[in-house]
């Protein structure tokens, strides 16, 4: 099989840079470094990855991880948890916008709205969407979208920029939902959580992702598939949530493998890595 994981957050393996809850998580493992976790990665077949930023200095890490490894490739975001520290600070947005074109840059995000922890007033969160959309639109990139119980306010404010490609990240809402993504021409970003849930609409709406809009992924280091739960999550286990999903769907996997990989080339418009 050849796998893409299109969400992960390696980029501060071993660091005491990038996103706090990111970077604490991998330092439970301190024996791990970055060419073991792209290695390990490769090893299972799994041959692009997509490095996403949470913040400012988390996407230019995000930045310099892909220029270091011709498999993996970078997100600028800034997570709806951190629009407090963003709203009005010019200088900071200023930098954010001029990382748009950097060097293996395939997408914004992860961004949008987290009504869940609401670490960021809501208007707060709106406006550095509102911010990150536009940035997408002028510079033709695709968007990676984080929506935690904040769908009313999300679908309206999407529709207000026309054009707009993407995918929901780590989605697990409805199939009404679902629907309205599909219809919106968005992809449908699936990770570790389909293995473990019990709960059945869930099951029943990962059953219902066409797979032309599937894509997959893991966000390590969290989320880890079963039966790696309680370990912190790598690259190479997306393999487990494209077998779990084959599965569930009754797909052969390297049916499923092809199909949701052709999805992440064309959405993230990624280059076959030069070895």
């Amino acid at each position: 099989m050849k796998l893409i994981d299109t969400h992960c957050h390696i980029q501060s393996v071993g660091l005491d840079r990038g996103e706090v809850t990111t970077r604490s998580l991998w330092a439970k493992d301190p024996e791990l470094d970055a060419s073991m976790v792209v290695d390990g990665a490769l090893r299972s077949g799994v041959y692009q990855m997509i490095c996403v930023g949470c913040d400012l200095d988390d996407s230019i890490l995000a930045i310099n991880f892909a220029k270091g490894y011709p498999s993996c490739f970078a997100s600028i975001g800034l997570h709806p948890h951190e629009a407090d520290h963003y709203v009005n600070q010019l200088a900071k947005l200023d930098g954010f916008t001029k990382l748009a074109t950097s060097p293996k840059v395939v997408a914004v995000g992860e961004c949008g709205l987290d009504y869940f922890y609401n670490h960021s007033t809501k208007e707060n969160q709106i406006t550095i969407l509102r911010f990150q959309l536009e940035l997408a639109i002028e510079h033709n990139l695709p968007v990676i979208f984080h929506v935690r119980e904040a769908y009313d306010d999300f679908w309206p404010i999407l529709d207000d920029y026309q054009g707009i490609r993407g995918v929901l990240h780590s989605f697990t809402d409805t199939t009404e939902n679902l629907y309205r993504a599909i219809e919106r021409g968005l992809y449908i970003g699936v990770n570790g959580i389909a293995t473990f849930t019990n709960k059945p609409h869930q099951l029943d709406m990962y059953k219902a992702i066409p797979l032309d809009k599937l894509v997959l992924e893991t966000d390590a280091p969290f989320l880890s598939p079963s039966p790696f739960r309680g370990k912190i999550c790598k690259p190479e286990y997306v393999s487990q949530t494209a077998k779990f999903l084959a599965g569930l769907r009754k797909v052969d996997t390297d049916q499923l493998a092809q199909a949701t990989t052709e999805n992440a080339k064309r959405l993230f418009n990624l280059s076959e890595p030069t070895l």
